[in-house]
């Protein structure tokens, strides 16, 4: 086999490959995907499953010309690879490496930096309106998972674009997952269109009939609109693309590259809105891939012989806490309610899922609609706990803001991967949840310093007849061995200072503590005080601890602007106490491990005893 990855200059040369050519190119992609992603971790089945459809949209479209947008953003590893970056794959999601999702500043071919759900249509549409207005001729298509179909925003733009005559090609990877199993109507409609007798005779029928009709003009569109129009009822239920102003081609096979560059040239000569239903696998090509999907959607390092994770950490997850946590409220409290927006594994629900079916929903990458949906659950007196990521819920800010809040409705947020999460960069990062979450009326925000205190704090949030977040870090669930606070309105003080207090929240514990322990070898005695209650807070404390020490340092998991500390600040403004803010920086934090984004912008141990150092002088 030659090794088509080093000896070719991608994208061009995919033009001029034959079709065994690309085929031989597919298999050296998984092979190069497998290997790499073993070592540096990352998002692996998805990019398995799209293989093809990447050669082909490259070999058919004018890149960086004509422009390609990736919804969401992590299948986009063969894009990369076939765009110059395979040399820079190494450094994947890593401290200064190159990002797991398209960024602008990478590559002329990465045309949005894209890491959320639903996106890809909407920005289609504006690029393709601003090309028609200025007179351009490129082509855009937007890429989007059929897991992606179950945001409404995805919705919004199809209606949109659907009323109007502008060229945009829509490619529907549809491999059947988002990251937890897809739910749904649509999921079922499309299952129902390519599991079918009638769709296995359609291909053939319709791929019999186009092989006789030349490849140019009105007679390839007249010869795709009659064979679809003897089937397309038959197969498709309710034609909702079709419905909704697209021309719909499909479904195609998207592991079999020339039904798919002749697919797309067809499309590329059509007018208006198109879409084209691309049906893939998840995983394709790597064993462990395609029998566990979800586990390989995002994954660290692994052994590619058994699929197991190299080095991971023993101990339970806060995610894993909270899950069990929710199981056993669930056994004394038939109110209690689980609800997760696709992504029931990853916020350790799955158990829950199980043992309590018609207690649980996965309302899909929708978190708008969980969170409304959860307010009518309480309203008719239900307890909701709402699991979604940090960074995923500011989708759903409105939502939580008029039909929660404005209500006064006890809707529980728990809120995974609070936060700066480490390698999947800027779009993940959790760091901005506290900012708007304490400006909400009404609404409780704990913070838990370990394990221990985000099971008192769920037990807590059952007794509170409002709104209530409770947010907590990815990784393992450290445990301080210390008692668990959990009264809104109360802060813990965890050790007594003379020289400095350190005031943190949630995970920032931890590192507040083994700061003023190398503080103490120096005869610099800091105190610190947890800061569970982020709202409402704890005024009193904090008068306390600004007429006993000359300085005050807070320190958060998320933007210093309009935080916990510069609350604290304004709080003190007319003490003689000196008032030190630590956080994240107001910009937008790049990719790397949590320890060496820590280090960097100065919220490690060391760095936090530094501060307190310089400022005790």
């Amino acid at each position: 086999m030659n090794n088509y990855l080093s000896e070719h200059n991608f994208p061009e040369d995919l033009r001029t490959m034959d079709y065994d050519q690309l085929e031989l190119l597919s298999y050296e992609l998984r092979d190069f995907l497998i290997e790499s992603v073993s070592k540096t971790g990352g998002h692996l089945a998805s990019n398995l499953g799209i293989v093809e459809l990447t050669i082909a949209l490259h070999r058919c479209f004018d890149t960086p010309k004509d422009k390609i947008i990736w919804d969401v953003g992590h299948q986009s590893y063969v894009h990369k690879i076939l765009t110059g970056r395979m040399k820079e794959f190494d450094s994947l999601r890593k401290f200064g490496g190159i990002s797991g999702f398209p960024k602008t500043c990478e590559s002329e071919y990465d045309v949005f930096d894209t890491g959320h759900s639903s996106t890809s249509i909407s920005l289609g549409l504006g690029l393709a309106t601003a090309r028609d207005l200025s007179g351009d001729d490129y082509k855009v298509v937007s890429v989007i998972g059929d897991g992606a179909m179950t945001g409404g925003l995805a919705y919004e733009a199809l209606n949109n674009a659907g009323s109007r005559n502008t060229n945009l090609i829509v490619i529907l990877n549809d491999n059947g997952m988002s990251i937890s199993q897809n739910t749904g109507g649509l999921s079922r409609s499309l299952e129902r269109i390519t599991s079918t007798d009638k769709y296995v005779h359609m291909k053939t029928t319709v791929k019999k009939g186009l092989s006789k009709v030349p490849v140019v003009g009105e007679s390839v569109i007249s010869g795709i609109h009659n064979a679809k129009k003897d089937i397309k009822y038959a197969v498709i239920d309710g034609i909702l693309f079709e419905e909704l102003g697209f021309k719909y081609i499909g479904p195609v096979d998207g592991h079999d590259i020339p039904e798919l560059c002749q697919t797309l040239e067809r499309a590329k000569k059509l007018s208006g809105p198109i879409l084209v239903h691309a049906v893939t696998q998840k995983g394709k090509g790597y064993s462990q891939a395609e029998r566990h999907p979800n586990v390989f959607h995002g994954i660290g390092a692994f052994d590619i012989d058994t699929g197991k994770p190299i080095g991971s950490s023993s101990g339970k997850s806060y995610s894993a806490v909270f899950g069990d946590k929710l199981i056993e409220m669930a056994e004394k409290d038939d109110r209690v309610i689980g609800i997760s927006a696709a992504m029931t594994d990853g916020v350790g629900l799955e158990c829950f899922c199980k043992k309590y079916p018609k207690r649980f929903f996965d309302v899909g990458i929708a978190e708008g609609h969980g969170v409304t949906f959860s307010a009518g659950l309480a309203k008719a007196g239900k307890r909701p706990y709402v699991a979604i990521y940090s960074s995923f819920l500011q989708r759903a800010y409105d939502q939580i803001l008029e039909d929660v809040c404005l209500q006064n409705l006890p809707v529980t947020f728990c809120i995974d991967r609070a936060g700066v999460v480490g390698a999947d960069g800027e779009t993940h990062h959790g760091l901005f949840d506290l900012v708007y979450l304490r400006s909400m009326p009404g609404m409780t925000v704990f913070a838990p310093k370990d394990g221990a205190e985000l099971e008192a704090m769920m037990e807590q949030s059952l007794q509170i007849d409002g709104p209530c977040a409770i947010r907590y870090p990815r990784g393992k669930a450290v445990d301080l061995g210390m008692p668990a606070a959990a009264e809104a309105g109360k802060s813990q003080r965890l050790k007594e200072g003379i020289d400095a207090d350190i005031w943190a929240a949630g995970s920032m514990v931890n590192p507040a503590l083994e700061a003023s322990a190398l503080l103490e070898e120096e005869g610099i005695y800091a105190g610190v005080v947890n800061i569970a209650s982020v709202t409402p807070f704890d005024e009193e404390m904090l008068r306390t601890s600004s007429d006993t020490v000359p300085l005050i340092v807070t320190i958060e998991d998320g933007i210093v602007t309009g935080g916990v500390g510069e609350s604290i600040r304004a709080l003190t403004a007319d003490c003689i106490t000196k008032v030190v803010n630590l956080g994240w920086p107001d910009r937008f934090i790049e990719h790397g491990s949590q320890d060496e984004l820590y280090r960097k912008y100065g919220l490690d141990a060391a760095s936090i005893a530094d501060t307190i150092r310089t400022n005790t002088r």
